[in-house]
């Protein structure tokens, strides 16, 4: 129980969160004997966050990005559709609701131009739009005309725009990799075959009836040339680990399936998900991307900036040591001489390997079966949002990004404001945004937030903004995964509304990556981890290390897991805690983040105070709500917890504050599994006989760096 504090959800305008795709027998359409048959429709309608503050009133008419999954209904011929395909959308071209601003982008094949898409007999492909106001929100619908020549009329689709009622959450493509235990580990050894061999699929059901959920099948082209003409796979029945265990996920509840596959492509698919609702009724929800192995990695950012034209930071020992103790194992860059070159059995790049962030061009140099196990994923567009003083249009960035499509490399792009980025959405493969929260530059107007009961602040914002824009680019590129870069370490950030510190301190560097972890992204992402930056704010070393050996800890359930739960606890009318869930099938992570911190006048820092009595309350899903064990964890170890099984979750008893993280498994051995994986975490921080944020010599071996790289 929650005593005499209250509950409040998250404030959002529109209607509903999620994606709703269903199949021809639900939408009751039937396939033509030629051309094109709609198979289903994906909808992901747009939100807005009502948390956030800005100078200018944010506008609150909601659109949906859809994706019309469309198959040659032909059983003998091949269907070839040219670039100059008269293809319209409510008597319009896709072009002329650009012009319009009625569309943000689209990917109808007049954007791709060049060769026409050939769709071999029961191939299916997909067209996406993303429309930016209500009159594309959900609860409309459009027709879809493909005039193709020598058609005597244009066929004629209907597409509905429907609210969500059930949806595919989140779809992750895993692989099986230990945990590296030494710090000479090698670049095999640290960075693993990138071909999945698995996914894990969530559902959420928000109909008025139990859904059971029945098989999965990919749709997957011939090979990544052709990716956009998809064939179907075998459907998928007896190689699912369902959960729960019968596959029945109840009205309001979540529930999913984990799914061997076998070795998959790089390259695009639809997925693909049959249940059946009550009656025998068939439902089948859809979802289209990219193939890509999850792994949630660390990045140091921009690591290899210097202050001048002297040493490089990438070329010393000393620097990659820093990194691996910090779990580090990407970073900003591309092919970089004097580092990733030194690939023999003894280079520096064989020791102390980081997976690119970069460009990645040509693609005849990064997608190859040698590098591809070295990236991260392709980024080069900066904040389009801002775009350096004049945005760069959502339709720009997706020409930007098309190149790649025939490639095994990932792309991702920075979103930068939240009112805004919902018209960037579904662009790239692995979206991810940067916004912090103390002494840096933001789109949001700090000032305006009234948070401590009238008390308005300038060096600093809501640390629990974070959660809220994490949800929001989460709820609007689902079922794809996400990430954040997450405030670190910067010595070009001052002045900020009298705040001397340019930093975060190590417990608001805390706070806002446990935002974000707590919402379930798959990569973090430190700003900015240069020698500079690093040896300006040492304290913030040690913070770093421990939230990377918490990652490691948890990495399995991170990837493995979808949010499903999110709250806001009040105490007296104020915020008091954020309680998240992300469930994985057989293990929860639940975390407790405080909210009852507050601005100190003087130093013009957030502070906390100490451990206080709490109970909290988590709603768990039907197949996790009879753990085997309940337990909390941190860098530290494995603490037992006072905690009580009740009705549609658990109660937990503690002294708490900061950040709280519980872990409830229904799998027998979970905490060794976790303890293991601290104990070897541990093990990489220690063997790189390296630590500069304990050690005065070794931060001095840093300071000696920096004086060279300035030369």
């Amino acid at each position: 129980m929650f005593d005499n504090r209250d509950r409040v959800g998250r404030r959002w305008a529109g209607v509903g969160a999620g994606v709703l795709a269903v199949g021809l027998g639900t939408l009751g359409l039937m396939a033509q004997p030629r051309g094109l048959s709609l198979e289903g429709v994906h909808v992901v309608p747009h939100r807005q966050s009502g948390e956030m503050q800005y100078r200018r009133k944010a506008d609150f008419s909601l659109g949906a990005r859809v994706e019309v999954f469309v198959r040659n209904a032909s059983t003998t011929t091949a269907l070839e559709i040219p670039a100059t395909a008269d293809v319209r959308v409510r008597d319009r071209t896709p072009e002329q609701w650009l012009e319009q601003d009625e569309w943000a982008w689209h990917d109808f094949p007049s954007a791709w131009g060049g060769s026409p898409l050939r769709l071999p007999p029961g191939a299916m492909t997909v067209w996406s739009w993303n429309g930016k106001r209500a009159p594309w929100g959900t609860n409309t619908a459009a027709e879809l005309n493909l005039a193709l020549p020598g058609d005597a009329s244009p066929q004629r689709l209907q597409v509905p725009i429907a609210a969500p009622q059930a949806w595919i959450s989140a779809i992750t493509f895993l692989g099986t990799s230990d945990i590296p235990t030494s710090a000479s580990a090698s670049a095999s050894a640290l960075m693993p075959d990138p071909r999945p061999d698995s996914l894990v699929v969530h559902v959420a059901n928000s109909s008025g009836t139990a859904l059971t959920l029945e098989a999965v099948r990919l749709w997957l082209p011939e090979s990544n040339a052709s990716w956009r003409a998809l064939l179907p796979r075998p459907w998928i029945e007896d190689r699912l680990e369902r959960f729960p265990s019968d596959g029945v996920i109840a009205a309001g509840d979540r529930g999913g399936a984990r799914v061997s596959s076998g070795p998959l492509p790089l390259t695009y698919a639809a997925i693909e998900v049959r249940l059946r609702g009550r009656g025998g009724r068939p439902t089948t929800l859809w979802a289209h991307q990219r193939i890509k192995r999850e792994a949630f990695d660390i990045s140091g950012g921009w690591v290899h900036d210097t202050s001048g034209g002297g040493a490089k930071p990438l070329e010393s020992e000393a620097f990659h040591k820093t990194l691996r103790r910090l779990h580090v194992n990407t970073a900003h860059i591309g092919e970089t001489g004097g580092y990733t070159d030194q690939n023999g059995p003894d280079g520096l790049y064989t020791r102390y390997p980081l997976k690119y962030f970069n460009k990645l061009e040509p693609f005849n140099r990064y997608d190859t079966d040698a590098v591809l196990p070295r990236i991260h994923a392709v980024e080069f567009l900066g904040e389009p949002q801002y775009g350096g003083g004049k945005p760069v249009s959502p339709q720009a960035c997706w020409k930007a990004l098309a190149p790649y499509a025939p490639t095994r490399l990932p792309t991702s792009i920075t979103h930068s404001e939240e009112r805004l980025w919902r018209f960037y959405a579904g662009i790239s493969d692995y979206a991810h945004y940067d916004a912090y929260r103390v002494t840096a530059p933001s789109p949001d107007a700090w000032g305006q937030y009234d948070r401590w009961g009238g008390e308005r602040i300038r060096w600093g914002a809501p640390l629990e903004t974070i959660g809220e824009m994490c949800r929001s680019l989460r709820e609007l590129n689902r079922p794809r995964p996400t990430a954040y870069w997450s405030q670190g370490p910067h010595h070009d950030w001052n002045g900020y509304g009298g705040r001397k510190r340019g930093s975060p301190t190590p417990d608001e560097l805390r706070l806002q990556a446990y935002h974000a972890l707590s919402s379930r992204i798959t990569s973090l992402y430190w700003f900015n981890l240069s020698v500079r930056s690093l040896v300006t704010f040492p304290d913030l070393l040690e913070p770093m290390a421990r939230v990377g050996r918490e990652i490691r800890m948890l990495e399995p359930h991170y990837l493995a897991g979808d949010a499903t739960s999110h709250e806001r606890v009040l105490r007296d009318g104020r915020p008091d805690w954020d309680l998240d869930v992300v469930a994985a099938p057989d293990t929860a992570l639940l975390f407790a983040l405080d909210l009852a911190y507050r601005p100190d006048p003087g130093e013009r820092v957030f502070r906390f105070d100490p451990p206080r009595a709490a109970s909290f309350r988590f709603p768990l899903p039907a197949h996790l709500r009879r753990p085997l064990d309940v337990f909390r964890m941190d860098a530290d170890g494995i603490t037992p917890v006072d905690h009580t099984v009740v009705e549609g979750g658990l109660s937990i008893r503690d002294q708490a504050s900061r950040v709280a993280v519980y872990v409830a498994s229904t799998r027998p051995g979970e905490r060794d599994r976790i303890e293991a994986r601290r104990r070897a975490a541990i093990a990489l921080e220690e063997a790189t006989g390296f630590d500069p944020g304990r050690r005065s010599g070794d931060l001095a071996v840093l300071k000696e760096l920096l004086a060279k790289t300035a030369k």
